[in-house]
């Protein structure tokens, strides 16, 4: 496994790290293979894991405490994130930052995740949500620094709403966010263009996550594509964009070189830039942990292949389905 720089906060950590949104809040969940998953990542050289405290109601964050506390000495890397306190993903234009973060909430969402994990400090807490709006308010700048001062935590960071990578630029100039969390495939480039260029400027971490499109650069799906009552599969891919994603699925295949999955090369691709720190792809087996994981043994992909696939780029607008 190679290591990156995690921004200006200098941690090296695992270029292929673990998201674990899929771990506690999706369907067909098995604890026993999932701790399983998690111990192989550890084992293959992964160190970063990102959670939350919405995943699952904490089940996630309780699965991640444990994982640490049976590796130590192993240099893993904690990250989670405070849910909107209005429940509302993505965040809407203007709300006021006192609906989604007010102070108390956020110290509160942290002292839980932290319990949770069974830590007296974690690495690195995030923004589930934001807006650009809130980028000057005081009360936020105020909390994270009174946590960093008492040592919860070691760094900040956003995780942007979809197809919005812009929307946390003025909130890095700040000064205060050590790591930013966005969205960023073959299909959406748009990172490129004008955040990826600020990070390097600040030296801002660059979490990549959403590596396969929601599933779809695994190249599984069809446009008959259906998954359990309660899962929120069910939701994104409503018929407009199962089949249009399926479509452009189709239209990228024939860019796979013979010997590569697309898994594979959905992940080198990411991995060929080089102002990110690490990619999170979900992973509920081992053998989907191996397979990933050793996208980083091979390194970025060719120039030629990097340039036939970035015109597959496809910009999309947030709407209903998009949360």
């Amino acid at each position: 496994m190679r290591t990156r720089s995690f921004g200006r906060l200098g941690w090296q950590v695992s270029e292929v790290g673990y998201g674990m949104w899929g771990l506690a809040g999706w369907s067909q969940r098995d604890d026993e293979e999932t701790q399983r998953a998690l111990q192989e990542a550890v084992d293959l050289g992964c160190t970063f894991f990102d959670t939350a405290l919405a995943y699952g109601d904490g089940i996630s964050e309780q699965m991640l405490g444990s994982l640490v506390r049976a590796n130590p000495g192993r240099g893993l890397i904690v990250a989670s994130k405070i849910p909107p306190k209005n429940r509302q993903w993505p965040s809407r234009r203007g709300t006021p930052i006192a609906e989604v973060f007010p102070a108390d909430y956020i110290r509160q969402s942290v002292e839980a995740s932290l319990t949770h994990l069974g830590m007296s400090s974690m690495d690195l807490i995030q923004f589930h949500v934001w807006e650009e709006a809130w980028a000057t308010d005081p009360n936020w700048q105020k909390t994270i620094e009174q946590l960093k001062q008492e040592g919860l935590i070691r760094g900040v960071g956003l995780s942007l709403n979809r197809w919005e990578p812009e929307n946390g630029i003025q909130t890095l100039r700040t000064g205060l966010i050590d790591a930013v969390q966005v969205i960023y495939n073959i299909f959406d480039q748009a990172p490129e263009d004008n955040l990826f260029p600020i990070c390097d400027e600040l030296q801002v971490a660059v979490i990549a996550r959403v590596p396969f499109d929601e599933g779809s650069l695994t190249g599984t799906l069809t446009k008959n594509s259906c998954w359990p009552e309660g899962d929120w599969r069910n939701s994104y891919f409503v018929k407009e964009n199962l089949e249009a994603t399926v479509d452009r699925v189709e239209q990228l295949r024939p860019e796979l070189p013979e010997s590569m999955s697309m898994p594979e090369m959905a992940l080198r691709f990411i991995l060929s830039h080089r102002t990110v720190s690490t990619v999170i792809p979900g992973m509920r087996k081992r053998n989907h942990v191996q397979a990933n994981l050793a996208a980083s043994e091979h390194g970025p992909l060719s120039e030629e292949l990097l340039g036939r696939l970035r015109l597959h780029r496809w910009d999309r607008q947030p709407t209903s389905w998009s949360q």
